[in-house]
């Protein structure tokens, strides 16, 4: 076992090593003695504590968990395949197809960043927002200022919190039962995800109509809203939502547009040439 640490040591550092800050939106810095990221700055996006991520890459560290497995796969940004591979270096299951995969594809991160005139974002099944491109924070607001719970879009919806889509009691209908089926329907797929389970238990607990909704047992995916939004500078919007799921990591891509020559769309131009605030 502790030749396999000894490797999954060096597999950290050599995938540490292969990215370069920019990829990830961290500034160069004039003089850097790291090939690649530093260590602080793998922990930090990680979640972990730099000694802790030390002590991983020179082999003292034993039995990571698989909460600081995952965290560290989504840091590096590896592949699926690389993410069983460390799984299996930290002597750990890998993941199989019914848990939740975490892992934010390139692919789908550079689809994001690549609209921006139109508001954009990626959400995991629990419907916590994961990446999201500047349109979205400037039309939704951005998640970042939000504590981590507050930032999931059913835990929001349900207990109440400050909110700038505006619905009927007719389209708020609809949003209910379909978050609420969606959800259900990602817990019968992954019902050993602990996440997925502590959410959808405080949500019955602090919402009644999320609870009455629940024991419905109504089962759908949530892919289409046409949403009003109240934005403090720009007046109202009117946005069609879609939903794009991808496979097999069921992620969420989000992406808001208005239809052409319309005043909603001149509104989404003149929030993508604001400058941004800091």
């Amino acid at each position: 076992m502790a030749d396999s640490f000894s490797e999954l040591g060096a597999t950290l550092r050599d995938w540490r090593d292969r990215l370069s800050p920019e990829e990830l939106g961290l500034p160069a810095g004039a003089r850097r003695r790291a090939r690649g990221l530093r260590r602080q700055e793998v922990a930090q996006l990680a979640g972990v504590s730099l000694d802790y991520l030390v002590q991983l890459e020179q082999g003292r560290a034993t039995g990571p968990s698989p909460q600081v497995l995952a965290a560290l796969a989504r840091a590096l940004r590896l592949t699926e395949d690389e993410r069983r591979h460390l799984f299996r270096l930290a002597g750990q299951p890998a993941p199989d197809e019914n848990r939740v995969r975490d892992t934010l594809p390139d692919s789908v991160r550079r689809l994001v960043e690549q609209l921006p005139g139109s508001p954009a974002a990626v959400y995991d099944v629990r419907w916590n927002p994961i990446a999201w491109n500047p349109m979205w924070a400037a039309v939704m607001d951005d998640p970042v200022d939000r504590p981590e719970r507050q930032r999931n879009m059913a835990w929001r919806y349900f207990t109440g919190l400050p909110v700038r889509v505006v619905r009927s009691a007719r389209e708020q209908l609809q949003y209910e039962q379909a978050i609420v089926a969606d959800l259900r329907s990602n817990f019968g797929r992954y019902a050993g995800d602990r996440r997925l389970a502590r959410l959808i238990a405080d949500l019955r607990a602090a919402s009644p109509r999320f609870y009455s909704l629940w024991e419905s047992r109504r089962v759908g995916v949530y892919e289409h809203e046409s949403k009003t939004i109240d934005h403090p500078a720009v007046g109202p919007l009117y946005l069609d939502c879609d939903v794009l799921t991808t496979h097999p990591n069921s992620l969420r891509v989000v992406v808001c547009t208005a239809a052409p020559g319309s005043r909603s769309a001149r509104q989404l131009d003149l929030l993508r040439a604001a400058p941004r605030t800091s």
